[in-house]
């Protein structure tokens, strides 16, 4: 039975490599894999040319070649700084500073009233005890997640502080 099979197989095989077209065919050229950093493969060079370089015949292999994308000219330079027939109008940048500041003003002052509210239930150390806190190692999570979300805030509130200060007057 698998001899049966192994015929069809290469009957059907045979059937289909004779039904494609010669043009639908891929050109036999031969392929070299030549040494170095990165590895080079390439079907440009003469068999001399492959000799003298140590390159070896790669034999039965499909090789797909992907072009490399050619990237967009941006906005930005290089550098990360923008080209001079780019510059941002000087009062349209004064009213962007004037809205991040503003914008960061107002998370500032949340961010204060919360920790006020934190730090007033953190009560120094000795919050009080929750109706569902009877067993002593949950009241002493309870206090060790607020003094992480304490310090959290506080240093939430020193980032805001250095980005105000980073912001023309």
């Amino acid at each position: 039975m698998k001899r049966v099979a192994a015929s069809w197989c290469g009957v059907l095989t045979m059937a289909v490599a004779t039904s494609i077209p010669a043009w639908a065919q891929p050109e036999s050229k031969t392929v070299y894999r030549c040494p170095g950093n990165p590895v080079l493969y390439t079907d440009a060079l003469s068999a001399k040319e492959a000799k003298d370089k140590g390159c070896r015949t790669l034999e039965g292999a499909p090789i797909t070649i992907v072009q490399a994308v050619k990237p967009r000219p941006s906005a930005v330079n290089a550098s990360g700084a923008r080209p001079a027939d780019t510059k941002v109008d000087p009062n349209e940048q004064r009213a962007r500073d004037s809205d991040a500041r503003r914008i960061l003003e107002g998370e500032l002052k949340r961010e204060e009233e919360r920790l006020a509210a934190m730090q007033k239930e953190y009560n120094n150390g000795n919050p009080e005890r929750l109706g569902d806190e009877r067993n002593y190692q949950k009241y002493l999570d309870r206090v060790a997640d607020l003094k992480a979300s304490i310090a959290r805030k506080e240093n939430d509130i020193a980032a805001i502080k250095r980005e105000l200060a980073k912001l023309p007057q």
